[in-house]
């Protein structure tokens, strides 16, 4: 079996490749006819045709008339051939990862297999999941934290995801403790409002300094955040 296309995947009447208005399909088609579908989130600021080109440029490449089934030597020549082994970018990796996906995908439907039988087996029936929580409004009214945190709880979840050091340019930075404050207030109403029965987990998106982080971490402490993701 080999690729033999690369199809743009249009729902309604929005560009090529893009399902929705922040995520983009890949569709692989093989000469047995059989078709892999991979995806990669997108951002609705940037301009997903520089995705979508980058994409078909990789596919020309590498992927038309590669096995579907040699994933690994199709990753590696994608990663290294261009770069050296070296990072390539962190537009050109979730690319690689579409079409990763993909290939995937074509494995799964020729071997009339789910991919976790394929990747070891399934080890365990459910899994924890996190909802990310919504903030508008919570900055400027930190009370409101405390109302979603009890609507999260009653729609089921029981870990919830919020950033409330908006990522900004430059970094790394230091926050003043104003805001470090206000990000606590948040916390503290949630604590107040629902106890135990939601762990709170925070984004930070690598943009403090040393000095900032470890100061935001002594002030969260006490609400046990069950995560502090990326702070630097």
């Amino acid at each position: 079996m080999k690729i033999v296309d690369v199809k743009t995947v249009v729902v309604g009447n929005i560009r090529p490749y893009c399902g929705g208005r922040c995520w983009l399909f890949v569709k692989l088609i093989t000469d047995e006819g059989i078709v892999g579908l991979g995806e990669r989130p997108t951002n609705p600021v940037t301009n997903v045709a520089m995705y979508v080109s980058l994409i078909e440029d990789l596919a020309q490449e590498f992927v038309v008339g590669a096995d579907p089934f040699g994933i690994e030597l199709l990753w590696q020549r994608m990663y290294a051939v261009r770069h050296d082994l070296r990072h390539p970018s962190l537009t050109y990796t979730p690319a690689m990862s579409a079409i990763e996906m993909a290939c995937w995908d074509i494995v799964g439907k020729a071997l009339n297999q789910p991919i976790y039988n394929l990747l070891g087996g399934k080890c365990r029936e459910t899994i924890r999941a996190y909802a990310y929580m919504p903030t508008e409004g919570v900055w400027e009214t930190p009370e409101q934290a405390g109302e979603v945190a009890i609507q999260l709880v009653e729609q089921g979840p029981t870990v919830c995801k919020l950033d409330l050091f908006t990522p900004l340019f430059p970094a790394p930075r230091d926050f003043p403790l104003s805001t470090i404050k206000r990000v606590a207030k948040v916390f503290e109403h949630m604590r107040a409002a629902v106890g135990d029965k939601l762990e709170i987990a925070i984004g930070t998106h690598g943009q403090f300094t040393t000095f900032s982080a470890i100061r935001v971490a002594k002030a969260l402490e006490e609400y046990s955040p069950y995560w502090f993701e990326e702070p630097v």
